[in-house]
């Protein structure tokens, strides 16, 4: 028996966030959660804003609840959500809250940018990265049109786990894979891009220095010390992008693998050692972002448990409401209601705009499909039947572009995150894509942070040491495809009606 070693991961997600402790011991690993807190938007003077000093503030707290614990954690890693960025002044202050990807600001800032600045199709053949309004590159953009006093008085831009890790250490840097998330990085040089860095009216010299996951940047200040009662701990940069933690995570025994993040929006994607930059990719807007050991993740968004949680959220409104029995809205009994129904009676296109933010997405998924010609949904079970079905369609159609862009059969797919607790939807996914599907595990991002510290600590070699230690701790449920037939006659179905 090795004695255990101990690590602090945060793990910061938009709506909340969390400190764990995890050990690792024997080849496996363990996890505790020690807090769980909100992260609220702010809004005042017309934009919304993260309270960056609330999530220091629970980071202390959780540090401290180490030391009053008597455990001696050999680091400490923080991952985030991506795109969001902090100014820091000359006199190392932070200036201003950082404004939150959710402001409106960046709306239409897209297209000036490319009419004002560089051509679209020149952005993405330097960042290989998806189109979306809030990229950090039309974030910067849009506060240099609107006059931003802090970024006029930057001497610093530093993104959110980096911004974080700064308060902690003092020192500047700037991770790899959320620093991929910008749309400023080129993914060929590894580092940001000249050009476009410059068409910010900005200077390279203001972002931290590139440093790849695994890195130690520094130690806990005096400060720090002092507040939580800690010695001068290590403080990594883990992938600091909570997707490539995540990815960092999957099981794999080889490269020959697709995974898919499944949450509130999906991710699917495999793992490349070059960014895919052609003009197919552009055309299916696939984004090449930062993985660990020099590794890109290809892949695109869907939108995932989004459109089932949203008409959960109807209903139980509604039942609260009437003062209805909310047990029949529990997940497992909508799940297995789901299961009793026909199958294929109704498909939508989860990534179709009417659903991106419905007053209603019960309505919306009435009208289209009465608009499409198909059976309405009458029922909850209906509903989520039509919802899951759909959900593995579209993973279908994707997983066939990422076999087009492979240079490698693909053998399985891995799904991670709190989706992958969904046997129903997992079975679907098989089925729909012809393929085994092995789901787990469920906290991807806090496993993919504990292990690239342990990486930084020399506990384990390399990516496939991780995935090997991760695979030893956790019991994977393994699907295989069924129903080839039915669902090939359902994926015409879906083409003809999504087209």
């Amino acid at each position: 028996m090795t004695e255990n070693k101990y690590f602090f991961a945060v793990d910061l997600g938009a709506t909340s966030g969390r400190t764990i402790i995890g050990s690792l011991a024997d080849g496996k690993f363990d996890l505790e959660e020690l807090t769980r807190f909100d992260n609220n938007l702010i809004e005042t003077g017309g934009h919304f804003y993260w309270d960056i000093y609330a999530l220091y503030f629970e980071i202390i707290k959780g540090l401290k609840l180490v030391a009053q614990r008597n455990i001696h954690i050999e680091s400490i890693g923080i991952d985030t959500w991506g795109c969001d960025f902090v100014y820091i002044g000359k006199d190392n202050a932070i200036l201003r809250n950082p404004m939150a990807y959710r402001d409106p600001h960046t709306f239409g800032m897209m297209e000036k940018y490319f009419d004002e600045k560089i051509s679209k199709e020149k952005v993405y053949e330097k960042t290989g990265i998806q189109f979306m309004n809030f990229n950090s590159l039309f974030q910067i953009y849009a506060m240099r049109k609107a006059g931003n006093v802090a970024l006029e008085n930057a001497e610093k831009i530093l993104f959110i786990p980096d911004a974080l890790s700064y308060m902690l250490t003092g020192r500047a840097i700037c991770e790899y894979t959320v620093a991929s998330t910008s749309q400023i990085l080129n993914p060929n040089t590894k580092d940001l891009d000249e050009e476009l860095v410059e068409s910010l009216g900005l200077k390279r010299s203001q972002f931290g220095e590139m440093t790849t996951p695994a890195t130690i940047i520094g130690t806990l200040t005096e400060e720090v010390q002092k507040m939580t009662g800690l010695e001068a701990v290590p403080v990594i940069a883990v992938a600091g992008h909570d997707t490539a933690s995540a990815v960092a995570a999957v099981p794999a025994k080889n490269e020959q693998f697709a995974y898919l993040s499944s949450g509130t929006w999906s991710l699917m994607g495999i793992e490349t050692k070059n960014a895919i930059i052609n003009q197919r990719s552009y055309d299916l807007n696939f984004t090449n972002e930062g993985g660990i050991e020099g590794t890109t993740r290809f892949l695109k968004n869907i939108c995932g448990m989004w459109i089932y949680e949203r008409c959960r959220k109807e209903w139980k409104d509604e039942a609260l409401a009437n003062g209805s029995d909310l047990s029949v809205l529990d997940h497992a009994k909508l799940q297995a209601d789901a299961m009793k129904q026909p199958a294929f009676q109704s498909i939508i296109n989860p990534d179709d705009a009417v659903f991106a933010n419905p007053s209603s997405m019960v309505n919306a998924i009435k009208e289209y499909c009465e608009k499409t010609g198909q059976h309405v949904p009458q029922n909850y079970g209906e509903f989520c039947r039509c919802i899951f079905e759909s959900l593995a369609l579209r993973y279908r159609q994707v997983f066939t572009w990422l076999q087009e862009f492979a240079d490698f059969d693909i053998n399985v797919l891995h799904i991670i995150g709190g989706g992958s607790l969904n046997p129903y939807l997992n079975q679907f996914t098989a089925n729909s894509c012809g393929v085994t599907v092995l789901a787990g595990p469920q906290e991807g991002t806090a496993i993919g942070n504990i292990m690239l510290q342990a990486k930084a600590s020399g506990l384990v070699k390399d990516i496939w040491d991780m995935r090997q230690i991760i695979a030893n701790s956790l019991e994977l449920k393994k699907f295989e495809p069924q129903d080839k037939e039915a669902w090939n006659k359902a994926y015409e179905r879906f083409l003809e009606i999504t087209k």
